[in-house]
């Protein structure tokens, strides 16, 4: 890819820079093991970030700063979404369901839903990727 995201900044050597962007992208193998506990404090400088991916399958950890949202959208596999820390408000239509650390929603491809966090939260969301 040529973003600028994974160019080399000035200054910094190659070696550096590598492991850097390896550190960036890495996703777990099959069989890692993949803390998903609370962030805690460190939350607010946390960022959003793919834990796991496969052809079918991606699982990532969503980070939302109160007051975040994550406008309406559908994806074509199934999902969940797990409520790790904080509280976030799903939305599907006019359904508002209020999710607290350890509630999970289970959701069929296709279906419009959005997500608001009600306080600093982390969710677990796991796609089943390209219909499989």
């Amino acid at each position: 890819m040529g973003s600028l995201a994974h160019r080399r900044p000035a200054g910094a050597s190659r070696s550096l820079f590598r492991e850097i962007r390896q550190v960036a992208i890495h996703h777990a193998l099959s069989g890692e093991m993949i803390d998903v506990r609370p962030l805690a404090g460190a939350i607010t400088s946390a960022c959003t970030a793919t834990l796991y991916k496969t052809q079918h399958l991606e699982v990532f950890r969503l980070v939302l700063l109160a007051g975040k949202q994550i406008p309406e959208h559908q994806v074509v596999g199934e999902l969940t979404v797990q409520c790790l820390e904080g509280s976030v408000e799903f939305s599907i239509g006019t359904t508002h369901d209020v999710m607290r650390a350890g509630d999970l929603k289970c959701l069929a491809g296709g279906i419009p839903h959005a997500l608001r966090a009600l306080e600093d939260s982390s969710v677990l969301v796991t796609l089943q990727l390209h219909g499989a």
